[in-house]
């Protein structure tokens, strides 16, 4: 199990891609912290992922909120993994795009993502290693009518994970992106509808992804079989960024 003895904190982690990867980090032997907004869901996942074996606890925080990622930070404790996964993204066209969920994405997707790492790094530093996994999108590199916003937060994401890890690559803590394409979760779902599947059909894998997909890209980045590997953003969209 390569994740044995390692603590990690998924956020957004009581379903989709971060319920997946929980199950995944559990599997390889990991305790796990897994964060959201609904409390209700919170403890149906931590069912659903650990069972009875006690190696998985929800925290219930919202990142567009700064006094809930301060306690979130405090309620995980030291971290050896941070999968920074929850996001907002409702879709708009530009032209119709409403100030107030600008603001809720930039506050969740980019400034709660920020001072979530920020109160987190410095006990990896102190401890020498860490891993960071920023669940990004191929939207941030491609244009995807009616994303414009929820892309742009996702770019700026990519460019902290390149930022952090130049800074904190000589410290030991390795940061990393992962781009998914079009999956199939409940989110996506309710966001996009038919549209997910449409968009699927176009890629040259010619389908959406599973969450489960999502989340072994996750998991390798954030293993030791990536040692050397930081700054990078893993495109997992099913080849629609190659072509």
């Amino acid at each position: 199990m390569e994740l044995q003895g390692k603590v990690a904190l998924i956020t957004g982690g009581t379903a989709g891609i971060g319920a997946e990867a929980a199950k995944l980090f559990v599997r390889e032997g990991a305790e796990v912290v897994i964060s959201g907004r609904d409390k209700e869901r919170g403890a149906a996942a931590v069912a659903d992922i650990g069972g009875d074996g006690g190696r998985v606890r929800f925290v219930q925080a919202d990142l567009g909120d700064l006094d809930s990622v301060r306690n979130l930070a405090a309620e995980a404790g030291p971290v050896d993994i941070l999968v920074n996964n929850a996001a907002a993204f409702p879709t708009a066209a530009t032209l119709d795009q409403d100030v107030e969920s600008f603001e809720a994405m930039f506050d969740t997707n980019v400034r709660g993502t920020f001072f979530l790492t920020a109160a987190l790094l410095p006990a990896m530093i102190a401890k020498g290693e860490g891993s960071v996994v920023n669940v990004s999108t191929m939207a941030a590199s491609m244009g995807v009518p009616g994303a414009s916003v929820y892309s742009a937060t996702k770019a700026a994401l990519e460019s902290l994970t390149r930022t952090w890890a130049a800074e904190f690559g000589a410290r030991g803590v390795r940061v990393n992106s992962v781009a998914p394409g079009p999956t199939m979760t409940p989110g996506v779902l309710v966001e996009w509808g038919d549209g997910v599947e449409a968009l699927g059909n176009t890629l040259p894998l010619g389908r959406t992804a599973r969450p489960q997909e999502i989340a072994e890209a996750i998991l390798y980045l954030a293993s030791p079989r990536a040692g050397f590997v930081t700054g990078a953003t893993l495109a997992a969209d099913g080849g629609a960024t190659a072509v």
